[in-house]
């Protein structure tokens, strides 16, 4: 039953909390389900993030199925993404109809306004985490090298960010992986 609580309030806080669309809510995400609750690392957080993306709809609900159901089954599933989904639609009735009446004052205009570079910085917060923690498996200028072909891919040839991550996925289904083989301490390929 605890599981269920967790669950609903750490999905209700980031879809309460969650302003900007379903990226702006990774970090609120990333903070209940690694950091509060332990329930992934962050290692695998990323990687969620990863798979997410290459799947089509909301990346939040996504997390939030994939999250509750391997916290707590179907039923976790079920409250993760009610919780995700429930606050958004009840406070987008309410505050459509009421930014509608009031969207040509200058305090309205403003508060909208001052979300874009806050939900701005959470993301280059989480974007430098991801980074860190890549630098820590990697080289440094491995993973720099890696960030300039997916920059010159995605904003030189215009190539769409999906396509990148499916061709960066296609790519890690070849490459041999490294595991630690903890009986004789060496490296297996």
């Amino acid at each position: 039953m605890k599981k269920y609580k967790d669950l609903t309030m750490g999905f209700l806080r980031a879809g309460v909390l969650g302003f900007g669309g379903g990226m702006a809510c990774l970090p609120l995400i990333q903070r209940e389900v690694v950091d509060k609750y332990g329930w992934v690392t962050e290692d695998e957080f990323g990687e969620i993030v990863a798979i997410s993306n290459t799947l089509p709809g909301p990346i939040n609900t996504k997390m939030a199925g994939y999250l509750g159901y391997r916290t707590a089954g179907v039923t976790g599933a079920m409250i993760a993404v009610c919780a995700t989904i429930l606050p958004s639609v009840i406070l987008l009735i309410l505050l459509l109809e009421t930014l509608t009446r009031f969207r040509e004052y200058s305090v309205v205009a403003g508060m909208l306004q001052a979300i874009v570079p806050v939900v701005g910085v959470m993301l280059g917060i989480m974007a430098w985490q991801f980074l860190t923690a890549a630098a820590k498996e990697m080289k440094w200028l491995l993973v720099l090298g890696q960030l300039a072909i997916v920059a010159l891919l995605v904003v030189t040839l215009n190539l769409h960010p999906a396509i990148v991550v499916g061709g960066v996925i296609a790519l890690a289904l070849f490459m041999p992986v490294k595991t630690q083989n903890t009986a004789n301490g060496g490296d297996e390929s």
